[in-house]
């Protein structure tokens, strides 16, 4: 089982960025995935959950208006489209896979919002 993201990086203020994450050895359709996020010094966020068939979405309310989860369960691959970045958005960004009681997480992919 793996879930790899990719996609972070250095961005200013005001700008975007697209994380993905793609993951291999499990039935991914069957999956509810989620974004979660967790800056230095704090604890774990959850930022944002969508259903397995893509249906449903759910986002934290500081991120609301500006982040965007979905999905393509052709190619196995849960997208976090982030725009309108701020400062406290750096973070380091994982995701993860759930079914049942059955959970994976990724290695996560740090993202620095900063001038």
């Amino acid at each position: 089982v793996q879930l790899v993201e990719s996609g972070g990086g250095l961005v200013q203020p005001g700008g975007s960025l697209r994380l993905s994450c793609a993951a291999s050895g499990f039935t991914f359709s069957n999956y509810f995935m989620k974004w979660y996020r967790q800056a230095p010094g704090k604890e774990r966020e959850l930022v944002a959950t969508i259903t397995s068939a893509g249906g449903g979405t759910n986002y934290a309310d500081s991120v609301k208006g500006r982040f965007t989860i979905s999905r393509d369960n052709h190619k196995n691959t849960v997208y976090l489209q982030m725009n309108s970045l701020k400062p406290v958005d750096t973070a380091v960004y994982y995701c993860y896979a759930g079914f049942r009681t059955t959970g994976y997480w990724g290695q996560g992919t740090q993202v620095t919002v900063s001038s």
